[in-house]
């Protein structure tokens, strides 16, 4: 399902030549704490007009509940700024959402940078995750991201060729959080073989592992544990992924391409 909560693009659709501000549709940004949330901040400071997607009822299973108005306020907050700001709750379970969520968005304009920040992400081990669970997080991290990938090209302009980007966030997590790290593992590969196939389109694809990141799930002794293995003595802040991100949808940041690349502070060295 998708309920667009708030949008000050514009009604009328411009020709892609003639856009001043490009667009990128960012998942998974239903909290204005999140990494998501982050990198929305930072590509509207940047001169992006963004397209938003959430889900609350996500949330509702996670430590941190439902922050019910959250996304609406964030979207004011990066319209404030002078970005216009589509938000739109959308349940990437659903297989048919994606080409719906990306069909909906073109309808007033094409997404230049599709930036796959969702997740699910419910810590279970390899003796104890359910059937239910195991497919779930394959349906919302692989399944959904390689239909939003495939949705993003079809509807990527000729004209626009070299202009385009897709960033995804992994996770190199996997002991007691198994059914999130290995569909993440397929996350990579999915975004690997898109660096490849939608080369003739000019579309650079690449991944970004940005290590622990408190974003509200973490309980005080992880965050401490955490913090004693980065070289810095600090976690990361969806502030540090954003900048990330932010190069990797510029210009010069189109010739990294097809790359798994460690942006976590030095916390994997």
């Amino acid at each position: 399902m998708e309920r667009e909560t708030g949008s000050t693009v514009s009604p009328r659709p411009r020709a892609p030549e003639a856009e001043e501000r490009p667009l990128a549709l960012i998942t998974g940004v239903g909290r204005t704490v999140g990494i998501g949330a982050g990198i929305a901040r930072e590509l509207a400071r940047q001169g992006w007009d963004l397209a938003l997607s959430y889900w609350r009822p996500y949330d509702a299973r996670m430590p941190w509940g439902v922050q019910t108005h959250d996304a609406e306020r964030l979207a004011q907050e990066l319209r404030d700024g002078g970005a216009a700001v589509t938000a739109i709750e959308a349940d990437l379970a659903d297989p048919a959402v994606p080409a719906r969520l990306l069909a909906q968005i073109r309808a007033e304009r094409p997404v230049r940078a599709l930036v796959l920040s969702h997740a699910e992400s419910v810590d279970s081990s390899l003796m104890d995750t359910s059937l239910d669970s195991f497919d779930r997080h394959f349906v919302v991290n692989a399944r959904a991201s390689w239909l939003l990938i495939r949705a993003f090209a079809e509807q990527f302009p000729d004209e626009w060729h070299g202009l385009g980007r897709i960033v995804a966030l992994t996770s190199d997590h996997t002991v007691g959080n198994m059914p999130y790290g290995a569909s993440k593992g397929a996350l990579d590969r999915i975004v690997m073989a898109a660096a490849r196939e939608l080369a003739e389109q000019g579309i650079a694809a690449n991944v970004i592992n940005p290590g622990p990141v408190d974003t509200g799930w973490m309980d005080d002794e992880t965050r401490e544990s955490l913090t004693a293995r980065q070289p810095w003595g600090r976690l990361g802040t969806p502030r540090d992924v954003a900048g990330v991100v932010a190069f990797l949808l510029s210009a010069p940041g189109g010739w990294i391409n097809g790359q798994l690349i460690k942006a976590d502070g030095g916390f994997s060295a």
